[in-house]
């Protein structure tokens, strides 16, 4: 009277194997090594470095997403990748409109200088 895995539900499938997690530990330090080596040996101009900062650090939140905490395109997946993406537009909406009230404050205040 074994159980078969139908019986056991999806309880577990939320958890990765160990290749997962070693593919996602690979990716996660060569996304970091990138910009620490491009900042340390100064391989850019300042713009190129924020660039390749933000690049690697967008592409790092994707890695953490989908290979330590397994947020895809399943159902069951669903809510949390909808209110991932709330809370990454929310937080964007905050920083991006405190920048332009800063930089717009800081204009406004130096125009008699």
């Amino acid at each position: 009277m074994g159980h078969t895995n139908n019986e056991h539900g999806t309880g577990g499938a939320s958890h990765g194997s160990v290749k997962e997690y070693t593919i996602g530990l690979l990716l996660s330090l060569v996304l970091t090594a990138i910009p620490f080596l491009v900042v340390m040996y100064d391989m850019a101009s300042p713009a190129i470095t924020l660039g390749i900062i933000l690049v690697t650090a967008i592409a790092q939140l994707f890695v953490q997403l989908v290979f330590f905490l397994h947020m895809n395109s399943s159902s069951e997946q669903i809510w949390n990748t909808t209110s991932a993406a709330f809370i990454v537009l929310t937080v964007a909406i905050v920083v991006i409109g405190s920048i332009w009230i800063m930089e717009h404050l800081n204009h406004n205040m130096l125009m008699g200088h």
